[in-house]
């Protein structure tokens, strides 16, 4: 799937769908491995949620899907998207790099995991959650994943 969180090891999708459907298979193509991009899409338009990467251009220092070993080279100019986007609340990051990087772009304090730092862009308020990872590397079930990401869809009034 060309598209975020393609990964079928990666919870992303199964967590939307259980949060904001009842059911962590909303998104998963039946008798497939796969998700539906064209739902996905559909649901994230619906919903006005926003998708990016916090780097335009990395590099990956070994064979793995590790932030660890990941080097941003050209960070996204998040500023830029965000004043594309009046009415973004928040921005959400789920891996210590992506937190990093928008940190370091907007000098904010780290969150913690499951929490969010407020920061002024352009004379709006916004949050940034640190969310935990979707991958299953990260370890935690799925359903005390959902809770976290059910707290920040509730304080933005998503859920």
């Amino acid at each position: 799937m060309d598209f975020y969180y393609p990964n079928w090891n990666n919870d992303m999708w199964r967590l939307v769908g259980l949060l904001f459907f009842g059911d962590k298979e909303h998104f998963v193509i039946p008798g497939r491995k796969a998700f539906c991009r064209e739902r996905l899409v559909a649901f994230l338009q619906e919903r006005g949620i926003a998708l990016y990467d916090t780097a335009s251009s990395v590099c990956r220092l070994q064979d793995n899907a590790s932030d660890k070993y990941l080097q941003v080279v050209t960070p996204t100019d998040v500023s830029a998207l965000l004043h594309l986007l009046p009415q973004c609340q928040a921005v959400a990051v789920t891996g210590q790099k992506a937190s990093d990087t928008l940190c370091a772009q907007f000098s904010v304090a780290q969150p913690k995991v499951g929490n969010f730092t407020p920061f002024e862009f352009e004379g709006r308020l916004l949050r940034l959650y640190r969310m935990p990872s979707s991958s299953r590397a990260y370890p935690l079930p799925l359903e005390q994943k959902a809770a976290v990401y059910r707290k920040m869809y509730q304080d933005l009034e998503m859920l």
